[in-house]
């Protein structure tokens, strides 16, 4: 039988803001929401992808390995800048391109894992943990690798490593029951509590994550769920969707959210896959708004972590 594999597009060893202690973070590629502010939008696609870092190019001093190296004639250079065919990237196998740039101006995107090979950097990473770390899942979403995903818990679960994850909750709600089985702790998003609004800006409708919440509220589950919310200025940070938000989660008796400012940090990733990043004009999130959505939950018996300070 063929031994399953799963695409991961990055791996972050001592981590200790993804769930309780110090953990390693598994991003795992495919993602069924394209959120316009999102900061990894290099795990959206299923698939190897290539990035390029125009500041890191060294074409200006001569170098033109990588437009002799791709074999579909899709680099190109005009007054001292890279132009790169991405219709021809999106189907390339090979990215002879980035064997060829020494100064990683270009690179690949996404490492291929065998539960064996994952297993394996989580061995070495454990020493670091402590009592109150382990392995957090990420991405993207998960769940789009269910399968790998699958397998990776019952390999954690033998090995007794404390298992987080970070999802949309936006998939199969029979999967999503089953998988969260496995799952200690877990981080759950609610970008918007309006549906048409949510899926103005994400690409989907919320239906579907509001009712995997809910029946994993009312299910036998023995994990510490925890909402978060990014806070995106004239989207969702007004007090009629807080409102909304509070009103759902006292109902379903949570009472832990998490909000995270908005800041620009995918705005380099977006460039480097060559795409506008919608948000990149946008300031940060100022710490009076926080503060007042966190009053809003706190004077509702709801306990509201901003950022990193979090009773994790």
């Amino acid at each position: 039988m063929k031994e399953k594999k799963g695409l991961l597009f990055d791996i972050q060893s001592y981590s200790v803001h993804d769930g309780p202690g110090c953990r390693t973070i598994c991003f795992f590629s495919g993602c069924p929401l394209q959120c316009e502010w999102c900061a990894n939008p290099e795990g959206w696609t299923y698939k190897e992808k290539l990035m390029f870092a125009q500041s890191k190019c060294k074409h200006s001093k001569g170098c033109t390995r990588c437009i002799t190296a791709c074999p579909h004639g899709a680099i190109q250079f005009d007054n001292g800048k890279i132009f790169i065919d991405r219709n021809f990237c999106s189907s390339c196998k090979t990215f002879d391109c980035t064997k060829v740039c020494y100064h990683e101006a270009l690179k690949v995107c996404g490492k291929w894992y065998t539960p064996a090979e994952l297993m394996k950097i989580l061995a070495r990473d454990r020493q670091y943990w402590g009592k109150n770390g382990g392995v957090t899942f990420s991405g993207g979403e998960p769940f789009m690798q269910k399968d790998f995903l699958l397998e990776m818990l019952k390999l954690c679960k033998e090995k007794y490593i404390h298992k987080a994850i970070e999802t949309t909750a936006y998939t199969n709600s029979h999967d999503f029951l089953q998988i969260m089985d496995y799952i200690d702790f877990a981080f759950i998003d609610i970008k918007h509590m309006d549906r048409e609004k949510h899926k103005e800006k994400t690409g989907v409708y919320n239906d579907l994550i509001l009712k995997n919440i809910e029946q994993l509220a009312h299910s036998s589950w023995k994990g510490r769920l925890v909402l978060r919310m990014p806070v995106i200025r004239s989207f969702n940070d007004t007090d009629e969707n807080i409102h909304k938000l509070i009103k759902f989660m006292k109902r379903l008796e949570l009472f832990e959210i998490n909000i995270l400012p908005f800041h620009r940090l995918g705005d380099s990733k977006w460039n480097q896959l060559g795409k506008v990043y919608p948000y990149k004009d946008e300031a940060p999130t100022p710490a009076e708004k926080l503060n007042a959505i966190q009053d809003l939950f706190l004077n509702n018996d709801i306990a509201c972590y901003i950022a990193h300070d979090t009773s994790f």
